[in-house]
């Protein structure tokens, strides 16, 4: 896509420092780091969102998250992650290319949990959405 500035760093339009890459997958430092090591990994193929992905990007996804991840503990040792996505604009996401955030933790870093991401509660009650499911 070519507005799209992950794409451009895919294409190698754009320089970038590489955590891990395979024949569908980049991993790389991000340029506004929450925390050392915080990478970012995209889909080669454009997709807005993880619902985007053709069958063969998704398949090989998350396993480059698992590697880029090793990848990170190898070099850094961390005594943790936070990995997830923002989905949307609701969702926080400012590149609509898919994109994971690896961010490795250790203690006293400051940063919260993935449930002080969002600090409404639920409108409906769990049995009500549970409902839906059915």
């Amino acid at each position: 896509m070519a507005d799209c500035l992950f794409c451009s760093i895919v294409e190698g339009a754009i320089p970038n420092h590489t955590v891990y890459e395979d024949e569908h997958c980049l991993a790389f430092l991000d340029i506004y780091p929450r925390s050392k090591g915080h990478t970012v990994v995209i889909p080669k193929k454009h997709a807005t969102t993880i619902l985007d992905l053709d069958e063969e990007s998704a398949a090989a996804f998350m396993p480059a998250v698992q590697k880029s991840m090793q990848r990170i503990a190898d070099v850094l040792a961390p005594e943790g992650f936070s990995v997830g996505a923002n989905q949307g604009e609701a969702g926080g996401q400012e590149i609509m290319h898919l994109h994971m955030h690896i961010m490795p933790r250790w203690k006293g870093d400051g940063g919260g949990n993935m449930h002080s991401i969002v600090k409404a509660e639920s409108d409906m009650p769990v049995e009500d959405v549970a409902k839906l499911f059915s």
